[in-house]
């Protein structure tokens, strides 16, 4: 029996280290996958039981075989790549078999495709956001996105389900276009967030895109990979982004509750299970039956990717965000942030760092 649909939150409309990975990352699942998989199925008895008081919900992170980009960012190692005719039969096989098996489901999901490419100018990714919006057992459905596509499309979805992870990315897109893009969103009541990579060239466009954007709107800012913030640097992100400071520093994770591999999983083309996408280990198979939800504490040293670590425990994320985990959207923010300097008022980015276990950065040089 299909469960309602978890009421939205109020509409508060990802790359950088938070939504890019290398691909060398990538080759290590494949080639852990080949190695054989994680036969440790046992289920957690507080997990499950945790599991049934939410109704089973599982949240899906997808990424499907797509590769190309229509951008070309010089941080990105999927700038301006190109899927050839049979790798993207195989990413709309995969995607159309995905789909189908959550269409089966009997107890809530939630779905954020978070393709190494771009999926909305691929017609079946958009059909399967429209069409995943309206089936009444999922909770919500976003993808990350630069959202180069025409908008029209969102007409025929459920904008009660359907949320978007939206990246700027300054050199790729004027200005006026991409904010142009983000009204035509809001006006449509579509839910989504906006983001950019903090990388010191995009300090000046994050400012301006603060000051324009409705005030509703999150904007996000990613630590650059590689790149190490001074306080007076981070104080600027801040000023932007009053959440910086969990992205500024990696997070100890080894050890850690997290809720990846029982009520959160990353799964990839094959179906094949993971707890999410650092971490190569697979867990079994979607479609074969072989996955076991289980709680496990994270066995990697440091997590510095949102997708990630907004998923542990230690870090109050599940709060912050309340209503919006996936497309980065949250319950509600400290005091409006300043777009002229300054850290917002009533926010401590050093009890931030300390809540995430790390220690504050001081005096560190930037690369």
């Amino acid at each position: 029996m299909s469960t309602p649909k978890e009421p939205s939150a109020p509409v508060l409309a990802g790359h950088g280290r938070n939504g890019e990975h290398d691909r060398d990352r990538d080759r290590d699942h494949d080639r852990d996958r080949d190695r054989g998989r994680d036969h440790d199925h046992g289920r957690d008895e507080d997990h499950d039981h945790g599991r049934d008081r939410d109704g089973g919900h599982l949240s899906i992170l997808y990424r499907g075989p797509l590769s190309s980009c229509d951008y070309d960012c010089p941080y990105c190692p999927f700038a301006k790549r190109r899927d050839g005719p049979d790798r993207l039969r195989q990413d709309r096989a995969a995607l159309e078999r995905f789909t189908g098996w959550v269409t089966g489901r009997e107890h809530p999901v939630s779905v954020l495709f978070t393709p190494w490419g771009e999926g909305l100018v691929r017609s079946w990714y958009r059909r399967a956001m429209v069409e995943l919006s309206h089936l009444p057992h999922v909770r919500r459905v976003a993808i990350q996105t630069n959202f180069s596509c025409r908008p029209g499309w969102l007409a025929e979805a459920d904008l009660d389900t359907l949320a978007l992870w939206v990246t700027y990315h300054p050199g790729q897109v004027s200005y006026e276009r991409f904010l142009g893009r983000c009204r035509d969103l809001a006006g449509r009541g579509v839910r989504f967030s906006v983001g950019v990579v903090g990388l010191p060239e995009h300090l000046e466009h994050a400012r301006r895109l603060r000051a324009d954007l409705p005030a509703e709107v999150y904007l996000w800012v990613n630590a650059a990979e590689g790149h190490l913030y001074t306080d007076p640097e981070a104080a600027l992100w801040t000023a932007i982004d009053p959440l910086f400071a969990y992205s500024r520093t990696p997070h100890r994770s080894a050890g850690q509750p997290c809720r990846t591999g029982d009520t959160v999983i990353s799964v990839d083309g094959e179906g094949t299970v993971r707890r999410c996408h650092f971490v190569p280990a697979v867990l079994g198979n979607l479609y074969d039956g072989t996955f076991r939800p289980r709680a496990r504490t994270c066995p990697a040293a440091l997590c510095d990717c949102h997708i990630g670590y907004v998923h542990l425990e230690r870090t109050g994320l599940y709060d912050v965000f309340a209503g919006g985990i996936l497309e980065r959207v949250p319950g509600a923010l400290p005091t409006g942030p300043s777009v002229h300097g300054g850290v917002p008022e009533g926010f401590q980015p050093q009890r931030a760092q300390r809540a995430i276990g790390m220690p504050a950065r001081r005096g560190t040089q930037t690369t």
